[in-house]
């Protein structure tokens, strides 16, 4: 732990440094025609559903994953998170970093949770997962896992935002590759917040993601994720004991 802690630090910086975003708070939303707030909402639920960036092995009883991961989401509807945000500039790829801690529980079941900032925005989320090995892995079989998952967007007094989702994944380990790639569903719902003259929009979003891990004694783990057809890319730098 002493050594992760010696690291977090550097690996922060190494990765928020190239996502640097325009500033803007989602203050407007309040403009948007009820068509328009469904866009957004499909984009948000895209960004801000929870990503795994995970093998689906179980960690065992005294396993970690900890690392910090940056994402881009390509917006279909940027006009729009420009039109909720009072006109400001935004980019057509929402960046995302995110803290994230995997833990190992007993019966092949971990659990993890996640804090994500956009950067220079008001949008913040929290989500997280609990994920069961159905069938854990070994040196010749792939291991399956079923995950529940969620997320819940703070820090925008407009909207109240939320997302839950079920996938199943498969992985299997080759040397210190591990690529993994899943299934699933995410449901979104989304409540403007004293805004009379628009409603509560709730839809679900079919999600296909792909990725792979490295365990160099760093770890590293590369995701494609496709939400709704939106596309998102992450990558995640951290260590895996």
């Amino acid at each position: 732990m002493t050594k992760f802690s010696a690291a977090l630090p550097v690996a922060l910086f190494a990765a928020a440094a190239p996502m640097t975003a325009l500033a803007y708070d989602l203050t407007t939303i309040d403009t948007l025609t009820q068509p328009e707030f469904r866009l957004l909402s499909e984009d948000l639920g895209a960004a801000l559903s929870y990503k795994p960036i995970i093998p689906s092995e179980a960690l065992g009883l005294t396993g970690f994953d900890i690392g910090v991961a940056v994402s881009g989401t390509q917006l279909k509807n940027a006009v729009l998170l420009s039109k909720a945000a009072n006109g400001a500039t935004v980019r057509t790829t929402m960046p995302l970093v995110s803290g994230r801690v995997h833990k190992g529980l007993p019966a092949n079941i971990d659990i993890g949770v996640a804090y994500t900032v956009v950067p220079s925005t008001d949008v913040r989320a929290y989500g997280g997962e609990l994920r069961w090995a159905v069938l854990p892995g070994s040196t010749v079989m792939p291991a399956v896992a079923i995950r529940a998952s969620g997320s819940k967007l703070t820090g925008v007094d407009q909207l109240n935002f939320s997302t839950y989702g079920l996938d199943v994944s498969v992985s299997k380990g080759f040397a210190v590759f591990t690529p993994y790639g899943g299934v699933g569903t995410v449901w979104v719902k989304s409540t403007p917040n004293g805004i009379p003259a628009l409603k509560e929009e709730k839809f679900n979003q079919t999600k296909l993601f792909a990725g792979v891990n490295v365990n160099l004694g760093v770890n590293l783990a590369f995701e494609y994720d496709n939400t709704g057809s939106i596309s998102t890319f992450s990558a995640k730098v951290g260590f895996r004991f």
